[in-house]
């Protein structure tokens, strides 16, 4: 179990470490092919960027599919203003607040960096007083102030910085000593972990599987269309990786898997859903079932893109998603153990 734990911090560390929102996802693609290409595991790249790794298995008609997703929330530029800040877009579905006060790495077309720290505009009680208290924390309302001595829009364009760059959210990924990992991100990159592990762990142990089963490693999930395409066509089951949400009025934990019975955009599977139920108890892995009223998955996405295939969501639970999230390795070595349990299940 220890291995399990450190090798899955590995994974989790260094693709938190790599920024990636929707839309600019080539760098954490490349360290996830790197480490597969390391492992000897051969892997295939769609045209949009997808990451598709295959473990034959005993019926290679009825397939399996697992999907997480690499990319996550951003913003990018949407002016550059003539006192040399930065008004944004928001990449993804979060709240302005959340982001407020946040360090940002912005990148350019020709590869430079720079950073900056999301504020509104109206960042000082000191000058605006109940109006930036009551001020809408929008993307109308919010902007990058650059780490750069610049006081005009020229200033900024000589920079090479201009609208359509992407600003990177800093996670301030935390590992504490009692098995908590605060991180932004945890949406879907804790699941990516797994997943990437899920892979190793199989092929190193030469674990025979019932039914072939792929690993899609999606990059367009936060905008809505990651797995609305190139699903490998023999796919019958389509099981979604992603965080279970806790809070209040859920019954989602950060310590269990959570099995996801019905979401915004309806029910999954019954049958499915009965199956990984069942495996928990079975195996005594912790779990929690919940609805999640405002979310969608690669699956919802799968779903509406007309694909024919019975679909689950299952992982860990991650607290304060879309903003700065927090999980627990319980939850993570509980969604893996279900993972692994069910590749082998006929």
């Amino acid at each position: 179990m220890q291995n399990k734990e450190n090798k899955l911090k590995y994974y989790l560390k260094n693709i938190l470490s790599i920024p990636s929102p929707s839309g600019y996802t080539d760098k954490v693609t490349d360290y996830i092919k790197k480490e597969l290409d390391a492992l000897n595991i051969p892997y295939k790249t769609t045209n949009k960027g997808v990451i598709i790794v295959t473990v034959k298995g005993g019926n290679n008609t009825n397939q399996r599919t697992f999907s997480a997703h690499i990319d996550t929330l951003g913003a990018m530029v949407r002016e550059v203003k003539s006192n040399g800040t930065l008004s944004i877009t928001f990449v993804g579905g979060f709240m302005g607040n959340a982001v407020e006060g946040e360090n940002c790495i912005i990148s350019t077309l020709d590869d430079k960096t720079y950073t900056g720290t999301i504020q509104t505009i109206k960042p000082s009680v000191h000058i605006s007083g109940d109006e930036a208290r009551d001020l809408k924390r929008t993307a109308e309302n919010m902007e990058v102030i650059l780490d750069e001595k610049v006081f005009t829009k020229e200033d900024v364009e000589k920079l090479g910085i201009n609208v359509g760059d992407f600003i990177c959210f800093d996670p301030r990924t935390t590992f504490t000593e009692k098995g908590f990992i605060k991180s932004r991100h945890l949406d879907d990159k804790a699941s990516a972990a797994i997943l990437l592990y899920t892979i190793e762990y199989i092929t190193a142990n030469n674990i025979k599987l019932p039914y072939t089963t792929n690993f899609f490693i999606s990059n367009y999930e936060e905008v809505g269309h990651g797995a609305s395409s190139t699903i490998p066509e023999q796919t019958t089951e389509f099981i979604s990786v992603d965080m279970g949400a806790p809070g209040p009025g859920q019954n989602s934990s950060e310590y269990s898997v959570c099995i996801c019975a019905k979401d915004s955009s309806g029910p999954y599977d019954y049958n499915l859903r009965k199956k990984f139920i069942n495996l928990c108890k079975e195996n005594k892995i912790d779990y929690k079932i919940d609805t999640y009223p405002h979310y969608g998955s690669d699956a919802s996405a799968a779903l509406r893109a007309g694909w024919d295939v019975r679909t689950a969501l299952i992982g860990p639970g991650v607290f304060a998603s879309h903003a700065y999230e927090r999980t627990h390795m319980d939850s993570m070595l509980a969604t893996l153990e279900l993972i692994l349990k069910y590749c082998v299940s006929k």
